[in-house]
């Protein structure tokens, strides 16, 4: 039996905020699931995290309060914490002062996201994030999957659905694929999609799983996943934040050029031979990207003949 975690980064919408939305799941077979989780708990540990959740997006902002503090980086964790508690309470009453509503509310919700790293400096925040990267790409029985969008070159009148839709319908494509190749002698590998809980998202992606048990993908029939997704808190699931790290570091590559957190994750990237056949970039023909690369790199025909089409558009 196999679990895989996904979550998502950036919006589907388009436009949307972000030029891209990438859907991203991390595959860990069952008997591997404790230990996984207990490295990462334990590397959370360390760093005064381990009953907190790692969202990489928010472990990664720059915390304007923090530039604010004389000698940050000498206080204890302690200490920290206080002198940042008082400088987003000044900086909410001078909000509320002015009456601006609307920017007091979001500085609210981002105090509210920041507060159980604000102990930890830039710096500090940037090495919990590569240390987890860099335990997951030593995991040689975990795989990853991606769906990643480049919305300026998706037309979803043309593909007849919308960009989550076609990323979901990859990813369990992709998921049954891999199932089926580490079936041993007569005994088959069965597999089951964890996802972070969205109400909209989770009615959507249950439809359209029920869908796929009765009519198979475009791309191929499912009989190795059972049941629909589960949907969990991902404040409660660890593998689910993996998840999240991974379709953030994908994203920001693919938006930034920003290569470090990529390079650490994409290792686990699912190959057949040399291709990246697990993680693709939808975009325009001839994108050099390192994804783009490697999900073009040859296979044996013999050995092409057993994966689905995944190429570009």
């Amino acid at each position: 039996m196999y679990l895989c975690y996904v979550d998502e980064s950036g919006t589907p919408e388009i436009p949307g905020n972000t030029s891209h939305f990438v859907l991203a799941g991390i595959s860990i077979p069952i008997w591997h699931w404790r230990s996984t989780d207990r490295t990462i708990s334990g590397i959370l540990s360390r760093f005064g995290l381990g009953s907190d959740e790692l969202h990489t997006g928010w472990l990664l902002r720059k915390y304007l309060e923090q530039v604010k503090i004389a000698d940050f980086e000498a206080l204890t964790w302690d200490q920290r914490r206080a002198a940042v508690e008082r400088e987003c309470n000044i900086s909410l009453l001078q909000l509320q002062k002015r009456n601006a509503s609307k920017a007091y509310r979001q500085a609210k919700k981002s105090y509210a996201h920041e507060r159980p790293y604000i102990h930890l400096t830039l710096t500090e925040r940037q090495t919990v994030v590569r240390e987890i990267a860099d335990s997951l790409s030593a995991w040689g029985s975990a795989r990853l999957f991606a769906e990643c969008i480049d919305k300026t070159h998706f037309d979803p009148v043309r593909a007849g659905q919308s960009a989550d839709e076609q990323a979901f319908e990859q990813i369990v494509s992709r998921f049954e694929q891999y199932l089926r190749g580490v079936d041993e002698q007569d005994e088959r590998r069965f597999g089951l999609l964890v996802h972070d809980n969205n109400a909209t998202v989770a009615r959507k992606h249950t439809d359209l799983m029920r869908r796929f048990h009765q009519r198979g993908t475009f791309w191929t029939r499912i009989e190795r996943l059972i049941e629909t997704p589960l949907f969990v808190d991902s404040r409660l699931t660890r593998m689910v934040q993996i998840a999240d790290l991974c379709a953030y570091a994908l994203r920001r590559y693919l938006e930034n050029q920003e290569a470090d957190l990529f390079n650490r994750i994409f290792a686990r990237a699912h190959r057949i031979q040399n291709r990246a056949v697990g993680v693709r970039h939808y975009t325009a023909p001839g994108c050099a990207c390192e994804i783009c690369r490697a999900h073009r790199a040859p296979i044996q025909q013999a050995v092409l003949d057993l994966v689905e089409p995944t190429s570009q558009p």
